[in-house]
This record gives C-alpha cells, sequence and structure tokens, in this order.
C-alpha cells in the first residue's frame, strides 16, 4: 500500500511540476504578446485560469497526502498519546468525509451536469466536464 502511495505522490508531484512550468510559459506569452507585440492572445488568460484550478486542486492533495498541510494545531500539541491519536482519527475522519461528500459527489455532479448540458469554455471551447473533472479526482 505504501508502495502504491509513493508512486501516486511520485505522478502527482511530476504533474504539478508540468503543469507549473506550462503555467509559466502560458502566463509569459501573454505578458509579451500584451505589451511586446501589442496584441493579446485571446487563450491564455482562460487557460491560466483553468491550470490554477488544476494545480491547486492537485497541490491541495498532494500536501494532504504528506500531512503538511496548513493546519491549526493547538489542541493538538496540548494533547498526548492516546488521546491525541482518537482526535487525529476524529480529525482525518471529518476530512474524509468533506472530501467524500463535496468533492466526490458533489464534484461528480458537477462533471457530469457540464458533460450532458455540452458546456464550453468561451475561447477555448474545451468541454467544461474535463476542467472540473480534477474535483471528484
Amino acid at each position: 500500500m505504501q508502495n502504491l502511495k509513493n508512486v501516486l505522490d511520485k505522478l502527482v508531484s511530476w504533474l504539478l511540476i508540468v503543469l507549473m512550468g506550462a503555467m509559466v510559459v502560458n502566463v509569459s506569452w501573454q505578458v509579451i504578446s500584451r505589451y511586446i507585440f501589442q496584441n493579446p492572445s485571446s487563450f491564455t488568460d482562460e487557460l491560466a485560469r483553468y491550470m490554477l484550478v488544476w494545480l491547486g486542486t492537485l497541490g491541495a492533495a498532494y500536501v494532504a497526502g504528506k500531512n503538511e498541510h496548513i493546519a491549526i494545531d493547538v489542541l493538538p500539541n496540548k494533547l498526548e498519546g492516546q488521546a491525541r491519536a482518537k482526535l487525529m482519527i476524529f480529525v482525518h475522519a471529518l476530512i474524509l468525509l468533506f472530501a467524500l461528500i463535496a468533492m466526490v459527489m458533489g464534484g461528480s455532479n458537477l462533471v457530469y451536469i457540464t458533460y450532458i448540458l455540452e458546456q464550453k469554455s468561451a475561447t477555448l471551447q474545451i468541454p467544461l466536464a474535463y476542467i472540473y473533472g480534477i474535483i471528484p479526482v
């Protein structure tokens, strides 16, 4: 199980690196085309927005999996032993419950609805179901 987690972590980290690199290139092209060529690119703003959604969602999942996310640790630092372990199990259960209800069920419903309605992005004409597909994943 730990080996699978390591493989997934490595895959997600490389995907984050590629996304961040592509986003830097995309935004740089937007700046160059706007200020140097005086002809702003029409797709770069929308593409940067969608890459940021994917980057933020995958990045949050990555750091949460490594237990490096932002947390308020006043109460856990005051507890020790069994009480601290029980608190951490409770906190992780709440996070799992939220993720299942909001992200997986709600995100899957959002993807399904946008897929059925065939909604597309304004400039790129990408189906929004592909953009929102990262939420349940």
